[in-house]
């Protein structure tokens, strides 16, 4: 009886250790889900961060090519209006001497050795002029012309003499533009 007794406490604690076991696997199998689950939120986690890098790095990116983009297209803008106006200076110190000789050619004269003097003169003129030109200078027409503030500036005005109000009536002084840009405005007379 001992030995029943022994052998049923031995085959109950079998039954309550099998019992045990499986209670135990449940658990390790529920907490290496958990903690797969918490792996598995931590790699979201990271991914989540990375992804989120890498697009602020894409962005910052085309930012910089945006820029260096507006940058080359100033760059290019600037070179292109450089070239288009290299001979400005140039052209702004030579005007009073082109005015010069235009005032030289009014002169009238009977003697033939001054006659002469003019058309060599005027030669010179005609030649500067071409050169000016072909750089891109081109004379502002005024007289006859409606008044324009950015090509002409008023020096006088009166209310009498021909042609409708705010018309050029006379040209004191030339004007010239450079390409597209006025280098100097005409000085005019203009009627009110």
């Amino acid at each position: 009886m001992a030995n029943d007794k022994k052998t049923a406490t031995v085959e109950s604690e079998e039954v309550v250790n099998d019992q045990e076991q499986p209670v135990t696997e449940t658990e390790t199998m529920e907490e290496t889900e958990t903690v797969e689950e918490v792996e598995i939120t931590a790699q979201e986690q990271k991914i989540a961060e990375l992804e989120a890098k890498l697009e602020d790095k894409e962005n910052r990116l085309l930012r910089l090519q945006a820029d260096f983009d507006n940058f080359r297209r100033r760059v290019k803008l600037d070179q292109e209006a450089a070239q288009k106006y290299r001979a400005q200076n140039l052209v702004t110190d030579i005007l009073p001497a082109l005015d010069n000789f235009e005032r030289a050619l009014k002169v009238n004269s009977e003697d033939e050795k001054i006659l002469s003097f003019l058309q060599g003169m005027e030669m010179v003129h005609r030649q500067l002029a071409e050169a000016l030109k072909t750089e891109g200078l081109e004379a502002i027409e005024a007289v006859g012309q409606q008044f324009d503030p950015h090509l002409h500036q008023a020096v006088m005005q009166v209310e009498e003499g021909e042609g409708e109000s705010n018309t050029v009536l006379e040209e004191f002084q030339k004007g010239y533009k450079l390409k597209d840009r006025v280098i100097r405005p005409s000085m005019v007379k203009v009627k009110q």
